[in-house]
């Protein structure tokens, strides 16, 4: 990787092409990183959803060369917290520190609007362990994240339960930014 990744919210007028490929891409590594979590035909978002949070500013995207290689959702839930998701970068571009590096965009933003808290939640298997579930829980944790609270996927997103191959629970964790 020559070039540097460039990190900035995706603007609310981007084109279709652009909202398809975010789609495309978030899709295709939810496919592997929940496999088995999720009833079959099952996608993380949709192009409708994409156009929904693209509008309201909440998607940032990281590009090399002009090619989107990772993305994410960011949106501020209170006066305190701000919540990140939806993380991914492009399966060929794994290790190169696009998640890192759209991780650290979401916190400094984060802490340059006065907030305090940077939020995540991972949805993971109860009765057995996901290879990539297990890596994410990992990686946050380096990063200085904590698990807060469990909740269920019922609970927390009671349309999306039926969907689920597996029973889950829904993992809130908060890095404190102050």
């Amino acid at each position: 990787m020559g070039n540097p990744v460039e990190i900035a919210v995706v603007p609310a007028e981007a084109s279709a092409d652009v909202v398809a490929q975010l789609t495309e891409l978030i899709n295709t590594v939810y496919a592997v990183a929940e496999e088995g979590l999720w009833r079959l035909g099952a996608a993380r978002t949709s192009v409708e959803e994409m156009t929904s949070l693209v509008g309201a500013g909440e998607i940032v995207a990281a590009l090399l060369d002009d090619e989107i290689v990772g993305a994410m959702r960011l949106r501020e839930l209170d006066s305190r917290t701000a919540e990140f998701g939806m993380l991914v970068a492009a399966p060929d571009r794994r290790g190169f520190g696009i998640g890192r590096q759209l991780v650290r965009f979401a916190e400094t933003g984060a802490m340059a609007d006065g907030l305090e808290i940077m939020q995540l939640e991972l949805l993971v298997p109860v009765e057995w362990n996901h290879p990539s579930k297990d890596f994410l829980a990992s990686w946050y944790t380096r990063m200085g994240y904590r698990v807060v609270s469990r909740g269920t996927v019922e609970a927390s997103y009671p349309p999306l339960a039926p969907l689920l191959a597996t029973r889950c629970e829904m993992l809130t964790w908060h890095r404190n930014l102050i």
